[in-house]
Parts: C-alpha cells; sequence; structure tokens
C-alpha cells in the first residue's frame, strides 16, 4: 500500500458554544491540516507513471482549503446573535459560518469530505489545534 501526505496550515479563531470551559471563549490556533491518500497501486503509464497522484495536486487542494479557512473567525450556524454577527460584518472582519460544532474531529471530517469531493483518493485526514494534539478521520471503505 502506498501512502502520500500533504499538510497546510492556518491561523483562525472559534469558539465552542454551549461548551463549560475555556474554549467557549473565542480564541484562536493555528491549525494544521494533514491529507493523507493511499492506493495499492502506482499509474502505470504516461506523465503521472510511477505516482499515487500528483503531489502537486495533493498540496494545491489542501492548501486551498487552508486558504479559504485562514484569519477568519470560524463559528457554527445559530450560536451567535444576528447583532453581533452583524456588528462583526460592519467592522468588516471575516466570518465563516459552518454547520457543525468547529471542533478538530468536525472539521477533520468535513475537510476530508472536501477533499473526496474533488476527487481525491482520500484515506484520512488529521486536523492540528495545536503542535501537541489533533483529531484524526479516517475513511472506512
Amino acid at each position: 500500500m502506498y501512502y502520500l501526505k500533504a499538510s497546510a496550515a492556518f491561523d483562525s479563531a472559534h469558539f465552542l458554544s454551549g461548551y463549560n470551559g475555556k474554549c467557549a471563549n473565542i480564541h484562536g490556533h493555528r491549525w494544521t491540516i494533514e491529507a493523507s491518500v493511499k492506493s495499492d497501486s502506482l499509474i502505470p503509464d504516461g506523465e503521472k507513471r510511477g505516482m499515487v497522484i500528483d503531489f502537486g495536486d495533493l498540496k494545491k487542494s489542501v492548501r486551498a482549503i487552508a486558504d479559504w479557512f485562514d484569519h477568519a473567525l470560524i463559528y457554527e450556524k445559530g450560536t451567535l446573535k444576528p447583532a453581533t454577527v452583524a456588528a462583526l460584518n460592519d467592522e468588516e472582519f471575516r466570518l465563516i459560518p459552518v454547520d457543525f460544532r468547529p471542533t478538530a474531529e468536525n472539521f477533520a471530517e468535513y475537510f476530508c469530505n472536501e477533499l473526496i469531493s474533488q476527487g481525491l483518493p482520500v484515506h484520512s485526514v488529521t486536523v492540528y489545534e495545536t503542535p501537541d494534539n489533533c483529531a484524526v478521520y479516517e475513511v472506512n471503505e
């Protein structure tokens, strides 16, 4: 089995609405996305002969996700008052509402599904919230 990995990092803020602890407050992370693809065979011919996929394609996709989320406040839809969202928008802050609680676990699954939707043979996605703490979402086959 062959495995390839590519990673990219981004800085953003989030909070966990309804959580009883420090993470209920807005705080930031240097998030790192590490995507792993796998294959039991290599491309047999053509310019990509001997590859699982082109590393450039994998890196480009992972980087695009990181760039989209970089320097934003990511929040679960419905967890901020409409007046708060309006005030932050008036200040031209970059807000990204998501349909899930913005935990490392949920991000790992979300990013995995994003990469799969681009046709990549994703095996797993690891999301580091800090250099020492991460969540892994692995595709069930």
